[in-house]
């Protein structure tokens, strides 16, 4: 009985569609355990579908890329699904002109706290440089981060893993921690959560309000371009460049 389960698993296995099936299946458990457990933020739904992904493919042995063949189409609609954030900001519309002077202001501060934060901590950790150039860009959308990280001698699979961190972390405590300081409008925290938690955190703000969402993708992507922009021009402009 063993054998015809194993033999059945390495048929399943390399099937492309094995990946999107596991990815659906893990998502599906964990929003329903996150909905049964009272939408509790330390049940958030990507960590436990991620912990459930990476087990699994632990306890069968399967390589990362023959579960990526599969997964990759929902990596694909993760495009679509970061333009198609513009249609509730769209609706905003009003709101964001009126608000343009402090959003500026905002992405400013928060995109500078966000890399100044974890290259501080990280020195003072004793990080190599290397490190520190994956650990700086962590608040910013994978692929950018990625290609900031690469482009200037870090390591874009750490950045990367670094940057879901950040996200599931930021979608766990962010809700708690903007209630603690009273901050109340959705605007508001929206944009505090997309510029602090990119994807991940803007899917959380979406569960508070329509406006906290379309405020958060607009900081998501904001944050991204900013850094993308005024990151690597300060590494080259202070010398760490060489």
């Amino acid at each position: 009985m063993t054998s015809s389960l194993e033999d059945i698993w390495v048929y399943l296995a390399a099937t492309p569609l094995l990946g999107l099936t596991l990815t659906l299946v893990a998502y599906q458990i964990a929003y329903w355990l996150y909905v049964r457990g009272g939408m509790h933020p330390l049940l958030n739904p990507v960590l436990v579908a991620v912990a459930l992904l990476v087990t699994g493919l632990t306890v069968t042995d399967t390589r990362y890329q023959t579960y990526f063949d599969g997964a990759q189409f929902v990596h694909f609609l993760l495009g679509p699904a970061t333009v198609a954030l513009a249609v509730p900001l769209y609706a905003q519309f009003g709101k964001l002109r009126r608000l343009l002077l402090p959003l500026v202001a905002g992405l400013l501060a928060g995109a500078t706290t966000a890399v100044g934060s974890a290259v501080v901590v990280g020195w003072l950790l004793g990080a190599s440089r290397q490190t520190l150039l994956s650990l700086a860009p962590k608040s910013i959308t994978t692929p950018v981060a990625m290609g900031i990280a690469e482009k200037l001698g870090g390591l874009p699979s750490l950045t990367a893993v670094l940057v879901v961190s950040t996200g599931v972390l930021g979608a766990v405590v962010a809700k708690s921690i903007l209630d603690a300081i009273r901050i109340s409008a959705d605007s508001v925290r929206g944009f505090a959560i997309g510029v602090a938690a990119h994807g991940i955190g803007t899917a959380r703000a979406f569960q508070i309000s329509e406006e906290a969402g379309a405020f958060a993708g607009l900081g998501m992507g904001l944050n991204a371009l900013a850094t993308a922009l005024l990151f690597p021009a300060a590494y080259h402009a202070f010398g760490f460049g060489g």
